[in-house]
C-alpha cells in the first residue's frame, strides 16, 4: 500500500517508520524541510507541499494527517480537498475534538477517519493504540496500515461512525488524568509519611505482580530512578488540560458523574498556582509517556 503522511513531528515520524518497516510505501511532507529530508533518508518519498503529496499518490489516495489539532487540520484539508474524491481516504491521527471530526467528515469529499492515537514515543518500538471512527469500508481498506502503526491487529479497532474515534480518545485522556492523579496522591503520602522510603523500590515492587501494576507505574519507577525519591528539580506545574476539559464538558452535557476525572483536571489547573508532590510526579509522568517538556525549578524543593 502507498500512504501519504502529512506532519513529521514526533508522532508522525513514528507512523512513517512503522509503515515503511511493514513494507509499504510512504510519501511524506512537513513544513520543516529537514524533517522531510530525514524521512527521505529513511526510505520515504519526499513531497514539497501538501498538494504534492496528493499528486504523487495513486488514483485512490490514502493520506494520514499528523498535525496539531485545530486550525492546522482545517488548513491541511483545505489544501487537500481539491485533489480528493469519494474513493480517497484521509486519517486524522491528532487529538482533534470529536465534534470537529464530525464536521470535517461531512465537509470533505473523501472518506474521513478520525483516529485517536495513544502510546507516545514508546509507540516507535511497541506500536500505538488506535481508536478509529468513520466509514467501515475506509477502515477495512486501511487495516494493513493500522496493523503496521498499532501494536498489531489487537491494537486498533473501529469504534463507530465519524467522531467516535476521537470521542473514545477524549475519554481515554480523562481516565489518564485520573490515574496519574491517583498514583501521585499515593506516592505523596509515601513521601510525606512516617517512613523514609525509596520510592523507586516501592514502584518496582508494585510493578512485579501487584494489582495496581501498569505502564504509568513503570513510568513512576523511571521518574524516581532518574530524579530521586524527592523528584529533584521537577516543578509543580502540570501542562495540558484540553482533552480533560472536553471530557468534563461532555460529562456535564450527558449528565454522567465523573468526579475523579473532574478533580484530576482541577488539580492540573491548580498546579499553576500551588505546590504539591503529587502534581510534581504528574509533571514528570507526562515526560515518560509523551516526552513532553518537564517544567523544573532552579533547585530541589
Amino acid at each position: 500500500m502507498e500512504l501519504g503522511v502529512i506532519g513529521l513531528g514526533r508522532m508522525g515520524r513514528i507512523v512513517v517508520d512503522r509503515v515503511l518497516d511493514a513494507g509499504h510505501d510512504v510519501v511524506a511532507f512537513d513544513i520543516d524541510e529537514d524533517a522531510v529530508a530525514d524521512a527521505a533518508d529513511a526510505g520515504a518519498t519526499p513531497a514539497n507541499s501538501i498538494a504534492a503529496v496528493a499528486d504523487q499518490l495513486g488514483t485512490e489516495k490514502r493520506i494520514w494527517l499528523m498535525v496539531p489539532a485545530g486550525d492546522p487540520v482545517d488548513a491541511a484539508l483545505e489544501e487537500l480537498d481539491p485533489h480528493l474524491d469519494a474513493d480517497d481516504i484521509v486519517v486524522d491521527g491528532g487529538n482533534s475534538h470529536f465534534e470537529d471530526s464530525t464536521r470535517r467528515a461531512e465537509a470533505v469529499d473523501a472518506a474521513y477517519l478520525d483516529c485517536g492515537t495513544s502510546g507516545g514515543p514508546a509507540g516507535a518500538e511497541l506500536g500505538f493504540s488506535l481508536m478509529v471512527g468513520g466509514p467501515q469500508w475506509a477502515y477495512d481498506e486501511l487495516v494493513p496500515v493500522f496493523d503496521a502503526v498499532a501494536t498489531g491487529p489487537a491494537g486498533h479497532d473501529r469504534m463507530g461512525p465519524a467522531g467516535s474515534g476521537h470521542y473514545v480518545k477524549m475519554v481515554h485522556n480523562g481516565v489518564e488524568y485520573a490515574l496519574m492523579q491517583t498514583y501521585g496522591e499515593g506516592f505523596e503520602l509515601l513521601h510525606e509519611g512516617r517512613y523514609d522510603l525509596d520510592l523507586e523500590a516501592v514502584a518496582r515492587t508494585w510493578n512485579n505482580g501487584a494489582v495496581i501494576r501498569s505502564w504509568l507505574l513503570e513510568l513512576c519507577e523511571e521518574a524516581f530512578r532518574e530524579e530521586g525519591s524527592d523528584l529533584g528539580t521537577v516543578a509543580d506545574h502540570v501542562a495540558g488540560g484540553s482533552t480533560g476539559t472536553w471530557t468534563v464538558q461532555e460529562s456535564l452535557e450527558q449528565e454522567v458523574a465523573i468526579p475523579l476525572i473532574y478533580e484530576a483536571l482541577g488539580e492540573r489547573f491548580d498546579s499553576r498556582t500551588g505546590a504539591k508532590f503529587s502534581r510534581r510526579l504528574a509533571n514528570r509522568l507526562r515526560y515518560g509517556f509523551g516526552r513532553h517538556d518537564v517544567a523544573r525549578t532552579e533547585r530541589s524543593e
